[in-house]
């Protein structure tokens, strides 16, 4: 049985803009340190932990046609946010230098650099002090786009400008509001906490 016109219509726009975004979309679960490679001299490489600079970072790099880039520890993070929350702590203010899994073999090749990460403590997580130590950024426009829980940027901007030796850091980056995982799991809290015992 056929089915009528505006049901397939609507199936067909449904699977049309699911394979849009599938495409245009960072893939996500990609191997560590891989790059999606573009022929110019704009790189946007990013650090995301919950998906949401990634999100931004691939809608850079669609509006750019720049290349992408996704940083890495060597030593993936925990995967539940509590314990990844005092161990990014412990990193900061032990002054623990992250190792990556991965560098930009080519970095030479690019002129601007997006530089995409969450604030983790109020500052730049560690990985991305890692990232910019291990890769010669003189010369280089670095422009950072930042999410965060609410909190603002915190201290990251001083950080990049700290660890990008020879780099102009541009001065209007993003900074955006994003804090889903904090926002979710108060609200869970919350919801549960209501419930009292049952």
């Amino acid at each position: 049985m056929s089915q009528p016109a505006s049901t397939r219509r609507r199936q067909f726009m449904a699977t049309s803009v699911l394979s849009g975004l599938a495409v245009a979309a960072p893939t996500a679960g990609a191997a560590p340190g891989s790059m999606r490679r573009q022929g110019g001299d704009v790189l946007v490489a990013y650090f995301s932990r919950s998906g949401n600079t990634r999100v931004i970072a691939g809608q850079i790099q669609r509006a750019q046609a720049a290349t992408l880039f996704e940083i890495q520890p060597a030593r993936p993070y925990p995967e539940d946010y509590l314990e990844t929350v005092e161990q990014a702590r412990r990193e900061r203010d032990g002054d623990v230098r992250t190792a990556l899994m991965a560098t930009v073999p080519d970095l030479a090749r690019y002129r601007t650099i997006y530089l995409g990460f969450p604030i983790w403590g109020e500052t730049a997580p560690p990985v991305i002090r890692a990232f910019l130590a291990a890769h010669d950024v003189k010369g280089k426009t670095i422009i950072p786009f930042i999410t965060h829980g609410g909190y603002g940027p915190g201290n990251s901007l001083a950080v990049v400008a700290a660890h990008a030796r020879g780099a102009r850091v541009h001065d209007q980056g993003l900074v955006m509001e994003a804090d889903q995982e904090r926002r979710t799991m108060e609200r869970v809290n919350q919801w549960l906490s209501g419930l009292g015992s049952t």
